[in-house]
């Protein structure tokens, strides 16, 4: 192999693992964003629960 065509495969791989982290840290972000959004979610929940302790205190089940 020479070191022309082994310099462009490196190259690219190069690039190809800088795209990937840029691609897992975006999903790291998203993630958190969306961590974030279910924690407000849970406090709003909690507030409701609060106010009206009977909510969600049963679960009506038919068999």
């Amino acid at each position: 192999m020479d070191i022309v065509a082994l310099s462009m495969v490196m190259a690219q791989n190069q690039i190809m693992d800088s795209v990937g982290v840029a691609m897992l840290d975006k999903s790291l972000e998203m993630q958190e964003m969306a961590g974030s959004e279910v924690i407000q979610l849970l406090d709003g929940a909690a507030l409701e629960r609060s106010v009206n302790p009977a909510i969600g205190g049963n679960i009506d089940l038919m068999i």
